[in-house]
């Protein structure tokens, strides 16, 4: 892949490919400067080297656990594949698939990176205070990257010689190479006139899958308390990963229900998703089965 335009990648698995559609929609529709910036997408379908390891153990917080490579959020690890795809040349920005564009991206792709390898923002809670880093927005600057192998580095989950844990909360990074930006390019659960890219982060709140049965495993790492990780770890032993795992519920802030439809209806209406490839979405369960109810009752967003 040349290097000579900025380019954005969102990378994806099959359950998350229709937010993927709306995510890259809304960056070339909110950008003033579309034409200026690529968009591609990283699917884990492509990835043979992780397909091989479906059911092994991996490293992940201290503990092993199996890889699955059917679960929603499979695609992390390729979070640190864009500067190989970008010949270790250029700028480069990944994010997730749940991450919409509020705000013109090209303002984040173009500015000055002041020296720095990546920049991001910190995560939130408990997580942030421990010095984790939100490696689902992250700004590259590719040719400081040359470290970044992700089939190496994948591998090596396996060989308990790398840490999940540390590796997407960039604790494996040297922190003089990091610079931070606003939490408006990373904005977790959050919609305001601030807002540059809004990140559904909260699994089990995404406007796009209310009322769907959970198919992603919550971390849990060994705690005393609170005594719900002690039930999530018997309820999978007893009956399977997702089994009796619960519903996604309904997003808190129907701002943000109605930005996503929006987007998504502005999609059908353009082409970049036709009403089959919905009610396919809708039979697999990766989107909610009243979605063209909800269309029908979305206002258009603003021009």
């Amino acid at each position: 892949m040349e290097a000579s335009k900025p380019c954005v990648f969102i990378h994806t698995n099959d359950r998350q490919m229709l937010g993927a559609l709306v995510s890259r929609y809304s960056l070339k529709r909110n950008s003033s400067h579309a034409d200026r910036f690529d968009v591609h997408f990283i699917h884990t379908r492509d990835q043979a080297f992780m397909h091989a390891r479906e059911g092994q153990l991996y490293l992940r917080d201290g503990e092993r656990r199996p890889w699955l490579n059917d679960d929603l959020q499979s695609f992390t690890p390729l979070r640190f594949m864009p500067p190989q795809l970008m010949g270790y040349q250029g700028r480069a920005l990944i994010i997730d698939p749940d991450v919409f564009a509020a705000g013109d991206v090209w303002e984040l792709l173009a500015r000055d990176m002041d020296g720095k390898a990546l920049m991001c923002r910190p995560k939130s809670g408990s997580k942030g205070r421990r010095g984790a880093l939100a490696s689902s927005v992250m700004l590259l600057d590719c040719s400081q990257l040359t470290h970044w192998r992700v089939e190496e580095q994948f591998a090596e989950m396996f060989e308990l010689r790398r840490d999940y844990m540390d590796w997407i909360s960039l604790k494996l990074e040297d922190r003089s190479t990091i610079g931070l930006f606003g939490n408006e390019w990373n904005d977790f659960d959050h919609l305001d006139e601030n807002t540059r890219l809004l990140h559904n982060t909260k699994r089990k709140t995404q406007p796009w899958k209310t009322g769907l049965p959970v198919d992603y495993r919550p971390a849990d790492t060994f705690r005393l308390f609170p005594p719900r990780h002690w039930i999530r770890r018997a309820r999978r032993a007893l009956f399977g990963e997702y089994r009796f795992a619960g519903h996604y519920q309904r997003h808190p802030d129907p701002k943000q229900e109605q930005f996503f439809f929006g987007l998504l209806g502005e999609c059908l209406e353009n082409g970049v998703i036709d009403e089959d490839r919905l009610r396919d979405e809708m039979s697999k369960n990766h989107i909610r089965h009243d979605a063209l109810e909800v269309l029908g009752r979305t206002p258009p967003l603003a021009a």
